[in-house]
């Protein structure tokens, strides 16, 4: 009856397509009985598929095939034999000759067995390491991916709670010049993220500033930059009930006075 660890390493194993024909046999037996064991083979079969595909294509060596024949043919080998002699063998701890003293001793167990237990145990040993090496590419990933979430920037996350809201609201007005800007809010958020593409080019002593506009004054909500026409900017503040969301080309940094120095190349009403 196979167990539970057992059937993970064979199961690295087969997403490697590394199985002898008897631990294949023995994996399919085990997989039909045990359906609740498959999330080991299709997380390894992922795992297999992300490492193949983060490898890029490379011919081989030219030396590389007269290479392996010379190794094969200066490399002992062990003769072929039964599988059922394998697959019955026990494992056999070291042989000691007895003391003089000991009458009767068990003969050591047949080279064939030895060798059967030995190239299974090696087999079982390199499908371990399989085992552990998806594992271990599997948890990097996912500490990768983890790494990705918690380090997100402050706008990405605001934007990702303002479209889980409720009252998730958002409107969409054109660029002047050209482009378009979208503003996305939520009052029980308390957040505004403008998202913007095809904003005019401005010079390296110049920013983007934003503005919540409150019954006819501005009130500065900070500066963000863009390098290619697009940005994703959150606002500074707390908006509220009727703010009109605008943006204004300033002096780097932002006005010096808390006033808009232009007039606005982006208004979006959010009333």
């Amino acid at each position: 009856m196979m167990e539970e660890k057992e059937f993970a390493e064979l199961a690295a194993g087969a997403a490697l397509h590394a199985l002898s024909p008897a631990d294949q046999r023995a994996f399919d037996v085990a997989r039909r009985a045990h359906p609740e064991w498959d999330h080991w083979v299709r997380t390894d079969a992922a795992t297999a598929a992300a490492l193949a595909d983060g490898v890029a294509d490379a011919l081989p060596p030219l030396t590389l095939r007269s290479t392996l024949m010379s190794r094969i043919a200066a490399t002992p080998q062990v003769p072929a034999m039964d599988p059922s002699v394998a697959a019955s063998a026990e494992p056999v701890q070291q042989w000691s000759p007895p003391a003089p003293e000991q009458p009767q001793v068990e003969p050591p167990p047949p080279t064939a067995v030895i060798q059967a237990v030995s190239r299974r145990n090696w087999t079982r040993g390199i499908l371990g390491l399989a085992a552990s090496m998806v594992l271990l590419v599997a948890l990097g990933l996912g500490a990768a991916l983890l790494n990705d979430y918690m380090n997100r920037p402050p706008e990405i996350v605001a934007l990702q709670q303002i479209e889980d809201a409720p009252d998730a609201q958002s409107a969409t007005v054109a660029v002047t010049d050209g482009g378009t800007a979208t503003a996305h809010w939520s009052e029980s958020v308390g957040k505004v993220v403008l998202q913007s593409q095809g904003l005019p080019e401005i010079a390296d002593d110049q920013s983007f500033e934003l503005w919540f506009v409150r019954a006819g004054t501005p009130v500065s909500a900070g500066v963000f930059e863009s390098t290619d026409g697009s940005a994703t900017a959150l606002l500074e503040g707390a908006m509220e009930p009727g703010d009109t969301i605008a943006v204004t080309i300033e002096p780097e940094g932002g006005s010096p006075d808390g006033k808009p120095s232009s007039d606005p190349i982006v208004a979006i009403p959010t009333a």
